[in-house]
This record gives C-alpha cells, structure tokens and sequence, in this order.
C-alpha cells in the first residue's frame, strides 16, 4: 500500500522520547559465548557493542520511561492521549497487551491501546497507523512505542543472530498540527519468505522443536534487506513527488552496517545525512527508528523543516517507509 498525507488534517510528531538497558554488552563479551571475535562481528555488521536488558527487565519497564520523555516534550500527560500502539515482537506477555500495561501505567484510561507485530518495520506500521486514525479525527493524541528486548528470544549457542540484535524502545506522541509533518507512507509483506526469518513455537501452530530462539537465513535476509529499502524508499519518492535530493535526514532500519552502506549509495544520499547507531545499539527492531530519531535530535540534526525519509525492514517479510517534515523543535 502506499499514499500520501490528507492536506486537510496535518498531523505531526510533537514528542519523542526513548530507553536503553544500562548494560552494554561488547564484542568480547559474546565471544566467550560463541565462536567469534571482535573483529570478526565488526567487519561484517559495524556493531561495537549492544544493551542487553537484566532480568527484572520486560518491555513496558523500557517503554514507561520512553513514554514519560515524549508526553515531556509534547506538553502532555498520560490522560491526553486516546490512542497507544506498541509495536513489538517482545511483549511483556501475550495478553494483556504491553499497550495496555502501559495505558494503565500512564494514566490513560480512555485510551484505545493494542500491540501491533510487524518485525523490524513495526514502528513504520504503528506510525502509519497512528497517523490515518488522527487524520480521519477518530482519535486526537497518539503515543506510538516501537522496542522489543530481543535479548530473551537469542539462542546464546548460534553466532549468526546473537551478535546482531540489542534491546530498547522509542515513543512518539502524535497529533493534529498547524503545520503538515507526515508527507506519505509505503508499506508492504511477503509472508511467503517468512520462514526465513521467524521465531517457531511462539504461536499455536506447533514445531517438532520447543526451542523458541530466532531463526534466520542470513543470506536470503541480506538480499532481501538490501533490495527492499531501496524500492520502498524511491516508490514513496515517486509517490510524493520528491527528489532524494530534498531529504535532508535518511534514516534506515539499524540492521547491519553492510545493508545500510549499500542502500545509502544506491539511493544517492551523502553520509552526513545518514543517521547512524547500530554500532552502538545493535538491531533493535522496532526500537531502532525511534532511537535514530532521538539521536539526531541529540545532534541537532532534528529542527523544524527537516525533510526526513525513514525506512524499515524485517520480520514477516515486512517493510515501510514514511516520509515526514519535522516541525517540532528538539530538546537535545
């Protein structure tokens, strides 16, 4: 699906908060687990190091104080808001929701609030979906969380995922705005290359195995990763009738420094416009955007009139695209 912003009822991002785990888990450490090496890990994805949750630690204890930073910075409390999503593969429990853990934690008791499962992509997902609910005036004040502690689904035995992913969670507060922020979105699936990355036994449909560890095959994902975020990215362009040119912020799902090169040079956007921290965080997941996002705020790269293209990938086989002109002035 893909489509442009309705004129008539601009919505923007007003607040933007996130949270990572204290502790920082390097190279060295996961290679007194698996065979492998700092150098190694670095060559091939650009990640130094990650956060790892502790074991009081579920997703809503990460996504509380993510939250409370971005109803800070909009002005808000918890009661204002009358839509949160969470997009996640890692929720607390599969029911209640991590939403409505959250909801009920924040104050916001009116609020309608779910979980929504889109892998990787999940906060382009959310985002989307936020942005039509407040456009079509059904909802007025969203909160849209995006984290996953992927740390707890890692087989500690198989180097091929355990060095890529980390844990943390972003939030975004939504709504109605004088200005337009959000331009159009492109999402899309192809369930048929799932299995390629996917986690069995997490469901009712039941595996020979009871292992519920993350299974991937790199090389398909890689091929599907470097492929994807570059069509995504250009169908949207196209769509909006904007050149790569006029965007001034790129900022890709942090999966591995290899995926983000290559679609940074095929679409022809400079490295100063490239928002960078998989070296520092790992693969998030749906916490990845959001705390991109909060980075270039940290660096001054966030202002008002700022063209920003995002663009995520994964699990399902997902992947989205929103292009948004940020019109709220950032707190570093």
């Amino acid at each position: 699906m893909i489509g442009t912003a309705q004129a008539d009822r601009p919505v923007s991002i007003t607040g933007l908060g996130c949270r990572v785990p204290d502790r920082v888990v390097t190279n060295d450490e996961l290679a007194t687990f698996v065979d492998t090496s700092d150098e190694w890990i670095l060559e091939r994805t650009g990640i130094r190091e990650r956060r790892f949750a502790d074991e009081s630690e579920a997703l809503s204890d990460l996504a509380l104080p993510a939250c409370h930073a971005a109803l800070a910075q909009a002005g808000l409390e918890g009661v204002d808001i009358d839509l949160l999503i969470v997009a996640t593969v890692t929720p607390d429990m599969m029911f209640p929701s991590t939403a409505a853990v959250l909801a009920d934690q924040l104050g916001a008791a009116t609020a309608a609030a779910y979980d929504l499962s889109a892998g990787c992509t999940g906060f382009v997902y959310g985002v989307a979906q936020a942005y039509g609910m407040l456009a079509s005036g059904l909802a007025h004040r969203a909160l849209v969380v995006g984290g996953d502690v992927l740390s707890r689904i890692l087989d500690w035995d198989d180097r091929s995922t355990l060095v890529l992913f980390g844990d943390g969670a972003g939030a975004v507060v939504l709504e109605a705005s004088a200005e337009p922020g959000f331009i159009g979105f492109e999402l899309g699936a192809d369930g048929g290359g799932g299995e390629n990355l996917w986690l069995p036994g997490s469901g009712s449909r039941v595996f020979d195995t009871t292992e519920k560890y993350v299974k991937m095959n790199g090389r398909e994902v890689f091929r599907f990763a470097t492929r994807i975020l570059v069509q995504s990215a250009e169908e949207l362009l196209e769509q909006c009738e904007v050149s790569i040119d006029d965007v001034d912020l790129y900022i890709p799902h942090q999966a591995n420094m290899r995926i983000i090169d290559h679609a940074t040079k095929k679409l022809g956007v400079a490295p100063d416009r490239v928002v960078i921290n998989v070296d520092r965080f790992g693969n998030t997941s749906s916490g990845s955007i959001p705390l991109a996002l909060a980075d270039a705020a940290a660096d001054g790269r966030l202002r008002p009139g700022t063209l920003v293209l995002m663009t995520g990938m994964g699990a399902g086989l997902t992947w989205g695209s929103a292009l948004i002109r940020w019109t709220k002035e950032m707190a570093a």
